[in-house]
């Protein structure tokens, strides 16, 4: 087996980026809330779930930075020219999600600011210092800024998560979490919350595309090319990292919240203040503010990285449109939407805060009932004649793709079962 020079070392460590960004997007709701609450009402009974959903999405958002790595391109300009069908798709899932995912993140983010920080200010002032500051990092130090902040925050969120969690094991924990009985899983209510878990562990499907540009973003930022090598190691770090932290993030509520016996909120905010007040309870007050970073950094980490992702997707899709367009008239359209599209959705958030679970399920349903179609795009972008044979993934990892297109597909009918009935 030949050895790596110092340069080619270099190269991918220097290549290493877009896949913390996609881990930084990811750990968000799905880790905080949904990982820790299937933890905390179920005990261990569902790590299986944590696990398929990593196992099955992982082919269809590693096709992601490959086709990018490939081609010199983004996902956005395959499905377009893949058909119509699949470009308008895409648009459509992405403009029917992507206000009301940016409230949800921001506005979860700013609850724990509050908790954390205690200013006495509210949710909506915390909102806008948390996206002005997003937005200044983002303009000012534009990608490389961006690239340095996920590493270092989702380095330290895994230091800070992981620490709390081998906090978690001391006093028996672990043996009373395996002692106490599990609620039953197969009922509709059960059944309703496997489903959102795998929905959004560790990412909706569309953050392929996300990954895409970001991949092409740097190659343009290091004035280099990105093999598919370099592609494949930045995404598995970003991935598993995610997939690990979704992990830790699920034995906290085994470990801490099983069998408690108190009924916790759906509320992203709230529970994250019952997971903070049952870490003081069990671990005494000193870790609160332990818990209390883990829980904020996630969060911001969430925000920052859709708050760039969603104005650079629009963008993109401008610029498919208007080919004559240069790499300064696309940033121009990029500044221009990491204004629009927070401030968008924090009016929504404003004016409808009384609907806004609504608008919430409405999103994640979208995104849920999408990802075959998204997967299945991939899949063809990278297996066709856009991509070099010698790119495209081999017979075992073709076969694997499709059992997991398959799994993706089941999901999606046992959730539409269950909620007709």
């Amino acid at each position: 087996m030949m050895k790596q020079t110092a340069s080619e070392k270099t190269s991918i460590f220097k290549t290493l980026g877009p896949g913390f960004l996609l881990a930084g997007a990811a750990i968000g709701v799905s880790h905080l809330v949904q990982a820790t609450r299937a933890g905390a009402d179920y005990g261990f009974l569902l790590l299986w779930v944590l696990i398929l959903a990593c196992v099955t999405k992982y082919p269809f958002l590693e096709f992601g930075p490959r086709y990018a790595a490939g081609t010199g391109n983004h996902l956005i300009h395959g499905y377009k020219k893949l058909g119509k069908f699949p470009y308008w798709t895409f648009i459509i899932i992405t403009v029917g999600s992507m206000f009301i995912i940016q409230a949800a993140v921001t506005i979860v983010t700013a609850g724990l600011a509050e908790k954390l920080f205690g200013m006495g200010w509210s949710t909506f002032t915390w909102s806008f210092i948390i996206i002005g500051v997003c937005i200044v990092l983002l303009l000012i130090g534009k990608y490389p800024a961006l690239d340095k902040s996920m590493k270092a925050i989702v380095s330290l969120l895994g230091i800070a998560t992981l620490t709390a969690v081998i906090l978690a094991f001391g006093n028996g924990r672990l043996e009373n979490a395996l002692a106490n009985e599990a609620p039953e899983v197969w009922n509709k209510v059960g059944v309703a919350f496997v489903i959102s878990f795998m929905g959004w562990m560790p990412i909706p499907l569309d953050a392929s595309v996300w990954h895409s540009i970001w991949t092409k973003e740097k190659a343009e930022t290091n004035k280099s090319t990105t093999s598919l090598k370099e592609a494949f190691t930045d995404f598995n770090v970003g991935y598993f990292a995610a997939a690990i932290i979704g992990l830790l993030f699920f034995l906290m509520g085994a470990l801490i919240m099983f069998g408690s016996g108190i009924n916790f909120s759906g509320n992203g905010v709230e529970f994250s203040g019952q997971l903070i007040e049952l870490y003081g309870t069990s671990l005494g007050d000193w870790s609160k503010p332990l818990i209390g970073i883990a829980a904020f950094i996630a969060m911001l980490s969430t925000t920052l990285a859709v708050t760039d992702a969603f104005p650079r997707v629009i963008s993109e899709v401008f610029a498919e449109e208007k080919p004559e367009w240069k790499k300064d008239q696309k940033w121009k359209s990029y500044k221009l939407n990491v204004f629009i599209i927070p401030v968008l959705s924090l009016l929504i958030l404003y004016f409808f805060t009384a609907s806004f679970t609504v608008l919430i399920d409405f999103a994640t349903a979208l995104s849920f009932l999408s990802a075959p179609f998204l997967a299945w795009f991939n899949y063809k972008l990278v297996t066709g004649s856009q991509m070099a044979k010698k790119d495209r993934p081999g017979r075992n990892y073709r076969i694997y793709s499709l059992v997991s297109f398959v799994i993706l597909i089941l999901f999606n009918l046992v959730y539409l079962y269950t909620m007709v009935l």
